[in-house]
């Protein structure tokens, strides 16, 4: 089974408390989780300021480049604001779960 993550930086100049902030993120979030059945959260230092946000995306549904394309797609038209895309990776795990993982390392 293959892990895709996807993380992007949000800027919202809007914004003008921490609270416009959150409530754009929050539902940024609830809308990914429920058209696209992707796990999202905030991520990074920057929480506590109020026109920048760090998100991560992460599924392991197939294929991955077109879940992510339309995520990125969903978050551009959502927000009041710029979206940067800083990486996706891939992590591809055994069968087994945690358990084959440890023997594939040793």
């Amino acid at each position: 089974m293959t892990i895709g993550v996807l993380t992007f930086d949000v800027h919202l100049p809007q914004a003008r408390s921490l609270k416009d902030k959150r409530q754009v993120i929050r539902s940024v979030k609830e809308r990914l989780r429920s058209r696209h059945n992707v796990s999202v959260s905030e991520i990074g230092d920057d929480a506590d300021l109020w026109q920048r946000a760090s998100i991560a995306v992460v599924s392991g549904h197939d294929p991955l480049e077109r879940l992510f394309e339309a995520v990125i797609r969903e978050v551009a038209s959502q927000i009041p604001g710029d979206l940067v895309e800083t990486g996706r990776d891939f992590l591809d795990g055994a069968d087994g779960g945690p358990a084959g993982w440890e023997e594939e390392s040793r």
